[in-house]
């Protein structure tokens, strides 16, 4: 084990280290499973154990890893004509999130997703979000270069389609792959060390990948109706638990 730390960067401690992969491992298994939830669960994790400096390139780069590896696994169910024009959209969001300076409010952020969401939950996803797919990659890819976990968002675009539980899963894991593949990709060329992480994020990947597949299994033995139920909760409950992070950033900068 000494061995292995010493490859990996100094913020990452052995607690760190097990914390790390054991929230990767876990948020894989959320998203496998329910569709959603497991990408903001781990930002959370990592957000108590890492530097905020390194937070959101590191959490973008897990998440390709995590992504990807569920893309493998349910290439057959993508619902592919969701993909070209998101995809679009997300290269000029993140191209555009790049190029702003000014640091965002996150706390408006939180709690401006986190009251769409269950708006969206609550009603049928704005007719916009589908019909104009171009847009959703826009805004979801800028927000994600400053917030980090924009998979509620994309969700709510996935669900317009009404897919089945695989095909959901699916093509959700296809939009983030394209979406956190170009802020990592924006983030290199701005000048983010990603060299000293690659251990640790590979570590992390590889346990993403178990979550996934054991997500999978979970998912193979569940219903649409209950597939849906159980995303809508757990969409409802992280929106709750942003909008009530959003609200106290906000009280603590009074």
């Amino acid at each position: 084990m000494p061995d292995l730390f010493a490859y990996l960067p100094e913020a990452v401690s052995a607690g760190v280290f097990w914390g790390l992969l054991a929230a990767s491992l876990a948020g894989s298994f959320i998203t496998s499973a329910f569709g959603i939830g497991g990408g903001a669960l781990l930002l959370a994790i990592m957000a108590t154990l890492l530097p905020t400096a390194v937070l959101i390139p590191v959490h973008g780069l897990v998440q390709v890893g995590s992504n990807a590896g569920r893309l493998f696994l349910l290439f057959r169910w993508v619902h592919w004509p969701a993909v070209p024009a998101f995809a679009a959209g997300s290269v000029i969001g993140c191209v555009v999130g790049g190029l702003v300076f000014v640091e965002l409010p996150v706390s408006a952020i939180q709690i401006g997703i986190g009251c769409f969401v269950i708006w969206s939950v609550l009603n049928r996803p704005p007719k916009w979000v589908r019909r104009f797919p171009l847009i959703t990659g826009v805004l979801s890819s800028f927000l994600t270069m400053f917030f980090g976990a924009t998979g509620l968002f994309v969700s709510n675009y996935t669900k317009s389609f009404l897919l089945a539980r695989h095909g959901h899963v699916g093509t959700q894991a296809a939009l983030m792959s394209v979406q956190h593949s170009l802020k990592v990709i924006v983030f290199g060329l701005l000048g983010f060390g990603f060299a000293s992480w690659w251990l640790m994020v590979l570590l992390m990947t590889i346990a993403g990948v178990v979550g996934t597949w054991l997500g999978r299994k979970v998912l193979g033995r569940m219903d649409d109706r209950g597939f849906l139920l159980i995303l809508n909760t757990l969409l409802v409950l992280t929106s709750l638990r942003l909008i009530w992070g959003g609200l106290t950033a906000l009280v603590a900068n009074q």
